[in-house]
């Protein structure tokens, strides 16, 4: 048997280059109607102009914009009425000199005309057999051009794109139908240790509900992945091992809540030292909290040891974690944040230079401004991530924090 790795620490960026390398899953075809949350596998560029040809945007009049360059209300400029744009179809027929043709929002712009005046901007005369225009209309107004919105070949959306609604309409409108996506993730969430039991039941004295495997996933799902709750093993290695294997067998990712750190009852360093090439690649990131992560990959397949306070498993996926499974998806780079806001920390806070630190911060507004107040508790107390509006995180060359300084809130 290999040597399994000790915890030795290697900086954040590190490790998220490593998590960064992961290679994404095979791709499938889906029908467009199921592709909205799914992640484009193939860049997608206009096939054709869009729109096909000129078209109003407001319900009015197609006319020759030098025929009324000179109408106003006290001056109107009268044009005859020579028919109605079908909707769903094209005027048969072109417009001469002082001729107006009746459109809606949407219609086709019929030969000779080139531009629109409003229909609040006119009065019908003889039956409709006439219109009286008061406004001047240049060439082009009120008229979205052939290729405006988009050019033919112009590219649209790139491969790696998680697919969003609007992204199926514009696909919608040039007719594709069936969408090349990545395939979505499966990933196993398995938990390690002899104090674990399930959530159902009633913890004898030394053991403690497995929160974990619920949390990570949730977090699993909520990344675009399918989650696989894979249970409770013992702190054994060998059976750890066994399980593993079989999860690697139907899943493309497996995370392991507990057993990472350094100590006799965690075992999973041991676990993972006979993976499949490359094997564990590192074992312990120099952040707080969350110091213990592994990472290892079987193959192409990741394996992630995760520290087994629920705090520090909740932190670690988000900012290690949750990028490296939308990369194993296919998605391209992007924040792992919902949002971000400027704030000034309401509480001193001491760092170590060299490690990186998230704190758990609540967003309080008082005197004119924004603080985010720390709140009490360590990786064990996980009310404090319930509570938080966000983290800060504390910059690995930074000694520590004093009240006032601005800082930035990564928005849960």
């Amino acid at each position: 048997m290999a040597k399994p790795a000790s915890l030795t620490l290697i900086p954040p960026d590190e490790a998220r280059r490593v998590l960064g390398d992961t290679p994404p899953v095979g791709r499938e075809r889906v029908a467009l109607g199921a592709a909205v949350g799914r992640v484009l596998a193939q860049a997608f560029a206009a096939p054709a102009d869009l729109p096909a040809e000129r078209r109003a945007v407001m319900d009015g009049y197609a006319v020759r914009g030098a025929d009324v360059r000179g109408a106003s209300a006290l001056s109107p400029v009268t044009l005859a009425v020579t028919g109605t744009v079908p909707m769903g179809d094209v005027f048969p027929r072109g417009v001469g000199a002082w001729d107006a043709v009746a459109i809606a929002t949407g219609g086709f712009l019929p030969e000779g005309a080139d531009a629109v005046v409003m229909v609040e901007h006119t009065t019908a005369l003889d039956g409709g057999t006439r219109v009286e225009v008061s406004r001047a209309v240049a060439p082009g107004a009120n008229v979205v051009e052939r290729g405006e919105d988009l050019a033919r070949g112009a590219a649209v959306l790139p491969a790696g794109r998680r697919l969003r609604p609007q992204d199926l309409a514009m696909l919608a409108t040039f007719g594709v139908t069936t969408v090349d996506v990545h395939r979505r993730p499966r990933v196993a969430v398995l938990s390690t240790g002899n104090e674990l039991v399930d959530p159902a039941e009633t913890p004898r004295p030394g053991q403690v509900r497995d929160a974990n495997q619920t949390a990570l996933g949730a977090q699993v799902i909520a990344a675009g992945c399918d989650a696989t709750y894979a249970g409770i093993v013992a702190d054994d290695a060998t059976t750890l091992r066994r399980a593993i294997a079989r999860l690697l067998d139907d899943h493309d990712a497996v995370i392991l809540s507990g057993g990472s750190s350094i100590g006799t009852k965690d075992v999973s360093a041991d676990a993972l030292a006979d993976l499949e090439p490359p094997g564990i690649l590192f074992h312990g990131i120099d952040i707080r909290p969350g110091k213990p992560t592994l990472f290892a990959r079987a193959g192409g397949k990741p394996v992630v040891g995760m520290p087994g306070f629920p705090t520090s498993s909740l932190i670690v996926f988000d900012v290690f974690i949750r990028p490296m499974l939308w990369r194993l998806g296919g998605e391209g780079a992007r924040d792992p944040w919902r949002a971000r806001r400027a704030a000034r920390i309401g509480r001193e806070y001491r760092s170590v230079v060299g490690r990186e630190d998230y704190l758990r911060v609540r967003l309080v507004e008082r005197d004119g401004g924004v603080w985010a107040e720390p709140l009490p508790g360590g990786s064990a107390t996980l009310s404090n991530v319930v509570f938080a509006d966000g983290l800060v995180r504390v910059d690995a060359a930074v000694p520590g924090l004093a009240v006032g300084d601005p800082v930035e809130v990564l928005l849960y």
